[in-house]
Order: C-alpha cells, then structure tokens, then sequence
C-alpha cells in the first residue's frame, strides 16, 4: 500500500504540471472502486481551474474553486501524467484531461477512491485523523504526553491514525529499529527521553523514504511512472531470518494486529 512518502511524491510530481490549469473533460470508465466514483463529478470538474494540490495523511487534496477533489490511493491505485493521445490500459478507470497532459487514475485492484468535497461537506474522511508526522505539533513532548496510560504496543499506537498519520507499516518498523525501541514496548512505558528520539526518527525515516522516491512494493510507482528505491536501505521490514545490518543477528517477524513486524530483538531494547 502506498503510504505518506509515496504519497507526498506523487503530490510533488504532479503539482508543478497541474496548478493553474483547467480541467477539460472527465473520463469515468469504472466507477466502482472502494467508494463508487460520484455520477456528476464530470459535470463538477469540467470547466474548474486546479488551484492548489495538498497531502494529508494518504490523502491528496485537488482543490478547485468550489470544493476539493480527494484522492486515495488503496492498495494499488496511482496517478500518472499521460500525453492526451495515450490510449487507457486495462486498469486505468478515470482521466482528468488538462489539454497538455491528462492524469489518469491507475487501480489493479480497485481499493482506492475519488470523492467530491464541497465546502459545506461534513462527511469528510479527514475530520478524525491525528497530526502529520512531519509537522511542528508532532514533537516529543506531544507523544509523551498522548502516550500516558496508554498500554498499547508503541508499534501499533503508531499506525492508528487516530493518533498520527501515515506511518504504516514499513516506516513504522524502520523508525523503532534507528530508535532502537522494541515494538511490543507499550506506548506509556516510553519516557520523554525515548519519545524525542523515536520522533525524530520518525521525521529521519520519511525524510530518507521521500528523498529515495519511497518504496517500491508491488504496484507503487511515482506521478512519473518511476519506482522508489527505499527499500534497498529496509534495516529490518521484510528481513525476518536475514543478519541485522548492525550486530548481525537474525531479524525476528511476529505479528501485531495482523500485521507482520520485524524487528532485531538485540538492537530493540523494551
């Protein structure tokens, strides 16, 4: 699934081609993907001028004058730039063409979704979500003081967006293993001491994801058609029985909320 380094990296390719140009026609060929594609939003978009394109969460934020176009990408979906006379592949179920280049909607297994935002919109997907990662509100002091009584493993306090956003599975791996925290230690056993330095190598593992184009698993690749390359840097995502880059021992998988995790019980310390 692509997660926020992913997503932030479409958001940066498409942006610089997109903003300040006009949507010219909207092609819908399957609307059926996770939440049906809306009826009218050919006649919504045509004629509307991209304003700004925003990420949050996994979420991308196409905003137009009367309301806010919201992508996610599923477990496959991709937005590419295409020449207007590139004919669709198999999978490719909506376009949005801009004259010069058309952005076409690309999901194999039709998990993602495209929904119409108005201002007055309460419905929003967005409403619930935690802080960004990446921003100033998201400090040591923030997760020391969020943490408290909490007995959730630290791992999976992390991937609940409730509590912060976009760290999934990998980069929530990667972070505990560079700050060298056990991913069954309950969130509440983390002192301030810890909680700075897991943030900050939260900040370092996107920063580091983003910088090498994210990760290629499966069907990412970037607005370009590019893959990622930060999975040549994994230290411990998909290495369970392979050394530990850093004291050899074996990475150890187990499962946490049905979800793998691995992790160098030598390195990570509870």
């Amino acid at each position: 699934m692509p997660e926020l380094p992913e997503v932030e990296i479409t958001r940066r390719g498409l942006a610089p081609h997109l903003i300040g140009h006009t949507v010219r026609r909207v092609t819908v060929r399957c609307a059926q993907l996770r939440q049906p594609v809306p009826p009218e939003l050919g006649a919504t978009l045509t004629g509307q001028t991209l304003r700004r394109l925003e990420r949050r969460a996994k979420y991308l934020l196409f905003g137009f004058d009367s309301g806010t176009l919201l992508a996610h990408l599923g477990m496959s979906g991709s937005l590419r730039l295409v020449g207007p006379d590139i004919p669709p592949e198999k999978h490719d179920h909506v376009d949005l063409a801009f004259g010069h280049l058309t952005l076409r909607y690309r999901d194999p297994r039709r998990f993602g979704m495209l929904l119409w935002l108005s201002p007055a919109d309460d419905g929003s997907p967005l409403r619930e979500l935690g802080p960004e990662p990446l921003a100033d509100a998201f400090n040591g002091a923030w997760l020391h003081r969020h943490t408290r009584g909490r007995k959730t493993p630290i791992k999976t306090w992390l991937m609940d967006n409730h509590n912060v956003v976009g760290i999934g599975n990998i980069y929530a791996a990667e972070s505990l293993f560079r700050a060298r925290i056990h991913p069954l230690t309950p969130a509440a056993q983390l002192g301030p001491r810890r909680c700075e330095r897991l943030v900050q190598c939260i900040r370092d593992t996107l920063a580091d994801a983003i910088a090498a184009g994210g990760s290629t698993l499966r069907d990412f690749v970037g607005g370009d058609g590019q893959p990622g390359y930060f999975q040549q840097q994994y230290f411990v995502y998909g290495r369970d029985g392979e050394p530990c880059r850093i004291c050899g021992q074996p990475i150890r998988r187990i499962v946490q909320a049905q979800r793998a995790t691995c992790f160098c019980a030598h390195c990570q310390r509870r």
